[in-house]
């Protein structure tokens, strides 16, 4: 079985349960699901959907730098949306952060998401 391997960065919002930014195990790295949070302060930054999948995506860049990837090695992500009316707009900023490299996705409604955000995407990429 491979090394796991918690990581840990102050360029993405610190933890807010008992769980960590992200886990390595061998080349891969899981993350957590990241939401809207400035990691400076701690607060929400985002009034609408576009704002906030631009946040959680720098988040989870700033994670998977951490674990020595990036959102161009990213294998897979997933989606949670507070309403699924949201989808064009995320999925323009989406598209903006990953460019050519294309991901495996799976996007989903969900009834609530932690802090009443409107989007919520976690990773799994190779290192």
């Amino acid at each position: 079985m491979p090394d796991l391997t918690s990581v840990s960065t102050p360029q993405a919002p610190a933890a807010i349960g008992p769980y960590s930014q992200a886990m390595t195990a061998g080349e891969l790295v899981f993350t957590a699901g990241q939401i809207a949070l400035d990691p400076t302060t701690m607060e929400m930054v985002g009034s609408d959907v576009a704002g906030q999948t631009d946040r959680v995506l720098r988040n989870l860049g700033a994670i998977l730098e951490a674990a020595g990837s990036s959102l161009q090695r990213v294998v897979k992500t997933t989606v949670f949306l507070k309403s699924m009316n949201d989808f064009g707009s995320m999925n323009e900023v989406y598209g903006r952060h990953f460019a050519a490299h294309k991901p495996a996705r799976s996007t989903v409604e969900v009834a609530r998401l932690p802090k009443d955000v409107l989007v919520e995407i976690d990773a799994v990429a190779v290192r």
